[in-house]
């Protein structure tokens, strides 16, 4: 497949296999080896690069990346962060004053993060590069290298988003990776290929190929069709296309349900975030993945098209068992639904790390008290059952009746009724319950006034 893109500032056409990621590209084909590879899985951020769109520069997995996503888009790996006479982009020579690099592996992701978001005016560092990792250095000094940098102008060099003005990008298509651009052509391909493979952001599909080593047999990739991505708000429902990433939808939902938004930050990496979509989220009907849980507990619809048509469902009942979905093989999400509502949502995410991990449990609840009673409630939870899973008996125990810790209590007895989860490497079945009970507690605590978040201690 040929994808026409810019590479440091100067364009060029891969001819690739449509599942040839951009790290094996740039290594093997372009001897562009700054890349590193470590995780092969976008955890560790050695892959990272800058790419550049109409929407802006945003740093990604390169390892997690393939080339046909870069269709009309412009990278720059570490090679094409310094300017073209040589003179070092103002991170690289903090990073050198700063002592942030030790033995250097790790150091070309850093770099790119940092470029990225030196030229996105973004100085929150630790969130910036909690998706890159240092086993040697220790992240003192490369954060005191991202603070001393950020009050140097951008070069003009890695402002790639005014070359894209004036390229004319426009890679042709090989059969056997077609890209469409309408939601009919898409539907119309899913009915030529089902079970066919859908690539948005590839952030779970990359590594079907990177560590299953699959072959994926009839892919399209989403990239080139307008109309599947962005949120749309309206006075009735906020309208989420499902290729939105993650990293729009957290900013859309930090104005309307911020507890939604804090869950989103602790997706991933921003790598991951800038890739991964909303709609590959809940496709994949994992019953740990974390927008699932925030969606059902707002009474979230999903939209599946076909070339049938488009049938709506609320996206509770979308998850039918494990490994399985309410989904024709000739349907894709087209988007998601969530009704305009005050915001009385609350997300929480328990893992064995804060940031860049899989959740043990994931609760988030829709609680509505008026007049001190339960008016309406709903209990969602993630990593308690084989699919993303309402806890009815909970609900029912709590509905229309006092919000007090009595009630409460006879609640969170009641959701060992609603659910039977499973040990694993994760969490024990035990802890996983008294987890989730805990959870429903400290909504009401918080109601309350009282304070239970651990990151906000004060003496």
């Amino acid at each position: 497949m040929r994808t026409t893109f810019l590479l440091n500032g100067s364009e060029i056409t891969a001819d690739t296999s449509p599942t040839t990621t951009l790290l094996d590209w740039l290594r093997d084909t372009q001897k562009l080896t700054g890349t590193k590879e470590g995780c092969n899985e976008g955890d560790c951020g050695a892959c990272s690069v800058m790419v550049t769109d109409a929407d802006g520069a945003r740093a990604l997995n390169a390892c997690i990346l393939f080339t046909p996503q870069l269709e009309g888009k412009a990278v720059r790996t570490v090679e094409g962060i310094s300017a073209p006479d040589g003179t070092l982009h103002p991170v690289q020579r903090a990073m050198i004053d700063h002592h942030g690099s030790q033995c250097g592996f790790c150091t070309p992701g850093f770099i790119t993060t940092m470029a990225t978001a030196h030229l996105n005016g973004d100085t929150d560092h630790d969130t910036a590069l909690a998706g890159n990792l240092c086993r040697c250095t220790g992240y003192a000094p490369i954060i005191r290298a991202a603070q001393a940098a950020e009050s140097a102008p951008v070069p003009d060099h890695v402002n790639d988003a005014q070359l894209l003005l004036t390229k004319n990008t426009t890679g042709e298509p090989q059969a056997g990776a077609e890209p469409p651009t309408t939601l009919e052509t898409l539907a119309a391909w899913m009915d030529q290929n089902p079970g066919g493979t859908l690539v948005a952001g590839a952030t779970d599909v990359g590594l079907w190929v990177t560590k299953d080593f699959r072959d994926l047999g009839p892919v399209t990739f989403l990239n080139r069709i307008p109309a599947l991505a962005g949120v749309t708000v309206s006075e009735e429902e906020i309208r989420i296309g499902a290729a939105t990433t993650l990293t729009d939808l957290h900013a859309v939902m930090a104005e309307h349900h911020p507890s939604f938004a804090e869950l989103i930050r602790r997706y991933g990496s921003v790598q991951v975030r800038n890739a991964a979509t909303i709609g590959g989220n809940v496709a994949n009907g994992s019953p740990i993945g974390d927008g699932s849980p925030a969606l059902i507990a707002l009474g979230a619809t999903l939209q599946l098209r076909s070339v049938h048509g488009v049938r709506s469902l609320p996206l509770e009942d979308f998850f039918i068992d494990y490994g399985k979905q309410d989904r024709a093989e000739n349907e894709f999400i087209e988007a998601i639904t969530v009704p305009r509502q005050r915001d009385h949502l609350r997300c929480y995410k328990l893992s064995k790390r804060f940031d860049q991990d899989i959740s043990a449990v994931c609760g988030c609840f829709w609680i509505d008290v008026q007049d001190g009673e339960v008016a309406d409630i709903r209990l969602a939870f993630g990593g308690m059952a084989g699919t993303p899973k309402r806890a009815a008996r909970a609900e029912a125990a709590l509905r229309g009746m006092p919000w007090t810790d009595a009630t409460v209590a006879s609640a969170m007895q009641a959701m060992t009724r609603d659910f039977a989860p499973l040990s694993d490497m994760r969490a024990s079945a035990d802890y996983r319950m008294e987890a989730a009970q805990n959870m429903l507690l400290r909504a009401w605590l918080e109601d309350q006034g009282q304070a239970t978040n651990v990151l906000e201690v004060s003496v």
